[in-house]
């Protein structure tokens, strides 16, 4: 049997990755904890989870959740509903963010989510649960 801990991180590859650090960095308070110039990479947590951020190369294929294995969005737990609606305010008014989804309740009605896309290309989501 296999016991595991959690998620320890989460690996991206990214469009843009100055914008997309600058988004983890800039408009969610995410602190740059490591970089790799060479790889390209940069290391970005919020005290909690660690993302690696890497630079696609120039021609990329944008994820097609039909077409693609793989990471399909990258879900962020925020405090309550309150906070969710303070990240939507914001995000809404940052350049380069697309909102696909403004908050709505989950289909428990145990709380309320949104969906983005960042402006480096990840679909970000954003999700409060009533505990």
């Amino acid at each position: 049997m296999i016991t595991t801990k959690g998620i320890d991180h989460v690996g991206l590859s990214v469009r843009d990755l100055d914008a997309t650090v600058s988004f983890f960095i800039e408009t969610l308070g995410f602190q740059t904890v490591g970089a790799r110039p060479d790889y390209p990479a940069v290391f970005v947590s919020d005290g909690v989870v660690m993302i690696t951020l890497w630079k696609t190369h120039e021609q990329y294929a944008p994820f097609d959740r039909g077409q693609n294995v793989g990471l399909h969005h990258l879900a962020l737990r925020v405090d309550s509903v309150e906070e969710l609606e303070n990240v939507f305010e914001t995000l809404k008014n940052t350049e380069g963010v697309e909102i696909e989804c403004a908050p709505v309740p989950l289909e428990s009605g145990m709380g309320a989510h949104m969906m983005c896309v960042e402006p480096g290309g990840i679909r970000v989501e954003f999700i409060a649960r009533a505990d």
